[in-house]
This record gives structure tokens, sequence and C-alpha cells, in this order.
């Protein structure tokens, strides 16, 4: 996302002495990514962000997958997977391939006991149920149900929930869709200029998003565990100064929220194509969203989506809540893959039953990736086996 941002402290020129009131110097670090030509960002910290203490354990985080080679359209039933105290042993990945991790998480506390580094892949979170805090080294971003918390890879985070009735901090609710792109995610490049201004028909603009504020900043010495995810392969690292020692920070790398309900529904006379609900875009993917809105007032207008073959694509909907109008049997939490290869398309009676129709109240994000999904153990213990067969005509 091309938006210029800064908070803290900073000197009037990048590269030159910069000192604490008390003389001490400040160290720059600069935070960028694709090499030195992607977005970036240069903080300057209290103490020197390479020191590590210690490499301790490792733990192989790669996803053991149950279907290399699929065909089948798949339902999910995402809110059957359990969960689990730890916030990186509750992410489950269900569909995977070189490019993307899909999958859900159902965190019952908050991560605060380390901290954690996403070194492969840029990190998408939506937050279907639950509220909080995400803790970055450059600020905090407040979040609640139906955000996307675009957090950059090799940010250095901490996810504080909301409570829910107690003092321990545990919130058993919490249910998280979640997408690792090892491309970085960004804003479609369709919806801004050539200055990266977002354009007047993007359904969304530069004040729906929500950047990181109140930027802490500890001057700690001791044994802060920084677990991070490298090649797959979760590393603990004990760093000698506490991460979040920024005293300020500017530049265009940086996490930040959007609201799936500040997306605004791009509508017309007849059915418009999946791209209208276009959200975000990488190299590998693109993701999508559906939100309430008006249906198409062509007076023979057909809303429910025609039959169509995603040839170059897998296709996954995560539902979240409302009436999906083209789908029979789906509720919150479940996720649908339709296979690149075979058509998909509104099931039997969807069609017929939208004619008519003025709008739908439905809520859903689509992940629509550029290379076959591989499905893991996990999701064949939720998958109910069947689905494929939902569109035959008895």
């Amino acid at each position: 996302m091309p938006l210029y941002h800064r908070l803290g402290t900073l000197p009037p020129k990048r590269h030159t002495i910069f000192k604490s009131p008390e003389g001490a110097y400040y160290y720059e670090q600069l935070f960028g990514t694709v090499g030195f030509d992607g977005m970036s960002s240069l903080l300057y910290h209290l103490h020197r962000p390479t020191q590590v203490k210690a490499v301790l354990d490792t733990v192989d985080l790669r996803p053991q997958l149950a279907v290399e080679h699929n065909i089948q359209s798949r339902k999910l039933i995402g809110f059957d997977v359990p969960p689990a105290d730890d916030f990186l042993q509750s992410r489950t990945p269900l569909l995977v391939n070189n490019d993307v991790v899909v999958g859900v998480a159902a965190p019952r506390q908050s991560l605060t006991d380390y901290f954690y580094k996403n070194a492969d892949a840029d990190e998408l979170l939506f937050v279907h149920r639950g509220s909080g805090t995400l803790r970055t080294l450059l600020g905090n971003i407040p979040f609640v149900p139906g955000d996307y918390v675009l957090i950059p890879r090799g940010m250095i985070y901490q996810i504080q929930f909301t409570p829910m009735g107690n003092e321990t901090g545990n919130a058993a609710d919490n249910r998280l869709f979640y997408l690792e792109s090892t491309s970085p995610i960004y804003t479609p490049k369709r919806y801004r200029n050539w200055f990266g201004q977002q354009l007047e028909h993007s359904p969304y603009c530069e004040r729906d998003f929500r950047l990181p504020q109140d930027l802490e900043t500890h001057d700690e010495t001791g044994d802060f565990v920084i677990k991070i995810k490298k090649e797959g392969i979760l590393h603990t690292l004990v760093y000698a100064t506490h991460p979040f020692d920024v005293v300020g920070w500017d530049g265009y790398n940086f996490p930040y929220a959007l609201s799936i309900h500040d997306f605004e529904p791009i509508t017309g006379r007849i059915h418009q194509p999946p791209p209208v609900h276009q959200t975000f875009e990488t190299k590998a993917c693109v993701i999508c969203s559906f939100v309430p809105r008006l249906f198409d007032y062509h007076p023979q207008a057909i809303p429910a989506p025609y039959n169509h073959s995603n040839i170059d694509s897998d296709e996954v909907l995560y539902y979240v809540d409302g009436n999906f109008m083209s789908r029979n049997g789906i509720g919150p939490g479940v996720l649908t893959l339709h296979p690149g290869g075979i058509p998909h398309g509104p099931h039997p009676g969807a069609m017929e039953r939208s004619i008519g129709k003025t709008g739908t109240d439905e809520l859903a994000v689509m992940v629509d990736t550029f290379r076959p999904l591989r499905l893991t153990t996990q999701a064949m213990g939720i998958d109910d086996g069947i689905y494929f067969q939902s569109w035959t005509e008895e």
C-alpha cells in the first residue's frame, strides 16, 4: 500500500547522526522488502536490533499434505477446528501451495509470552470473531470483527485479545481466517493512479485504512524470546533487548487494518464478474470481499452468478455471515474449495430463487490462487466428503 506514515521522533535527514537528549546514539534500521526495490521504512532503535544472545529449539511447521492433486470440490467445516491456548499452535493450515497458506485459527489466549516474526510471508488475518490489539515495533492497531489485519513479512508483533468477562486475558471465542503469502500483499493496481493514490472508482480509499498508532518504546535489557518462522521452520531466539525499542520511524512498509464493512460494493444492471469484489492482490492470488449489496437492476437480470470455469484458479470461499445466495447448506465458518479444471456455479434452485430479489446480506472472503491448492491432513479431518455431489439434480 503506497501510503506514507510516520510516528515518534526522527532526525531531519536519513542516514545521519541521531542522538537522544542524553547524548546516546540511536541505531537506524532499514525495514524493506523485495531487496531495495519494494516498500520500506526507516526505524530508529534505542539499542542495536542485532543482539542475539541464544538460538534455541526449532519446530517444523511445514504442513502435512493429504491430497496433493485435487479435482474435487470440498466443503470444510472451519468451526470444527478446536481452539488452542497458544496463538501459533492454534493456526491450522488447510490449503497450501508454494505461494500461499490458507487456514483458520481459534486462539484462546493472547500472544504475550513471546514475540513472533514471519520471515517467509506477508500475513493477512481476517477477524471473524474476537477483538483486541495488534502490538508491533511500529505501533499498535486495535481490531474488531470484520477487520482485515495486514502484517508485512519480518514484522515483530504480539496480539492482545480483549478478555471476555474475566481477568485472565483469555477469550475463548476468537476465530480468525488467515492467509500467508510468499509474495507481498498490495492493494489492486487498477484501483491506484501512477502516484499510488486510490482512484475514485476504488471500493475504498485511504481514510478507510487504520494505521499504527501509540508507538511503544521499551528501554529494557534481559532475555526476550522471539519465535521466527523461516522456510517453514519455527526458530526460537533470545534477544538481549526488548524488540519494541523504536523511538521513531517513517516510510511505507508497516502493518495496517481495513474493515470489510468499509468495502463499498460495485453493482450494475446485470451480474458483475468476481473482480469487482477484489480487495487485495499478490503475484500468486487475489483476495475478494463479498458484502451486503443491492442486486442487479436490469428487469430481466439474474442476480445469482452464472456457471463459470475457473481454469486458471482454485477458488476458496470463507463464509462469515448472512445468507450466501448462490449456495445451499452453507453457514458461518465454512470454507469451500472449487478447484480449477471443472466448472462451478450456483447450487440447484439458487438461480431461480435469486430472480426478483433486490439485495443480499451475505458476508464472505474469497481467495483465488493461480496455482492449484493441496489439502492438509487437518483439512481432510473437517471435509464433509460429499460437497462435490451437491450440484446433482435428482
